[in-house]
């Protein structure tokens, strides 16, 4: 089953821990910092929508671009509800396609990590470099060895709730990086009986430097690196790592057009 689909259905309920409020101040001091305090911003792996909402309510344009037609058929009920004025685009960040540059591109909650072959990587980064304003800022997260290999690596999560529960089995490969995660969803119906989903999901795990590496070999300006939710600097304990990165010049081959 592909990522997302059916699970979709109950993706919000379960990313419920994610602090998506908290994040979105986060990147807006950081959109601000590089002074960016409006105009258009597009995400990468917009999921359901929580964040992008967010980032509209404050006063981004906001383009929300995801490969699940699942979970944006959920962002487009919020969108419906909110009223706020979000372009949602069905599309996968490896090939994505905007109508003309925006000020600064944003990716979280480890979506990175999904592009599990560093050749995708380098080409989502380049289309992120063709895609930016001029001097405009590119700041994503992922999730670092340390989080899959010492904090995931081999094992069993489940959750019990009153109306749904899950079982996530975990494994990670130190020589590939790749982890992998079965989830099986148990969502309550009427009367006792229960709906069950499953889902596999692959990642990989990427070290700073492989990253750096990419952001600069796709034409992008390598600028800093924070530990999660904060303006320190990573550690090898650090679990998320965000990265800023600026557009410096367009490839010459590009037909992107620009505002």
């Amino acid at each position: 089953m592909n990522a997302y689909t059916s699970f979709a259905q109950v993706y919000d309920a379960f990313m419920d821990n994610v602090p998506y409020e908290e994040g979105c101040q986060y990147l807006c001091r950081l959109l601000q910092q590089y002074g960016i305090s409006n105009g258009l911003v597009a995400e990468l792996g917009c999921g359901t929508g929580t964040l992008t909402e967010l980032l509209a309510a404050v006063g981004y344009d906001m383009i929300g671009i995801d490969n699940s037609p699942d979970m944006l058929d959920i962002a487009q009920e919020k969108r419906s509800q909110s009223g706020q004025d979000i372009l949602y685009l069905l599309q996968d960040m490896r090939d994505f396609e905007l109508y003309g540059t925006v000020r600064s591109i944003i990716s979280f909650c480890d979506s990175i990590n999904y592009i599990t072959n560093t050749e995708d990587l380098l080409q989502v980064f380049r289309l992120v470099n063709n895609y930016l304003d001029p001097n405009g800022y590119f700041i994503f997260d992922f999730h670092t060895q340390h989080y899959y290999s010492n904090i995931l690596g081999e094992s069993t999560i489940a959750e019990d709730r009153e109306d749904m529960s899950f079982i996530w089995d975990n494994y990670y490969d130190e020589e590939t990086c790749m982890n992998e995660y079965s989830l099986s969803i148990f969502v309550k119906e009427e009367g006792n009986s229960y709906r069950k989903f499953q889902e596999e999901h692959f990642q990989r795990a990427y070290t700073l430097e492989e990253i750096q590496a990419l952001v600069e070999a796709a034409g992008l300006e390598y600028v800093t690196a924070y530990d999660e939710l904060s303006t320190n600097p990573p550690t090898e304990e650090s679990t998320r790592i965000h990265v800023v990165a600026r557009e410096r010049g367009k490839n010459p081959e590009s037909n992107i057009k620009t505002k």
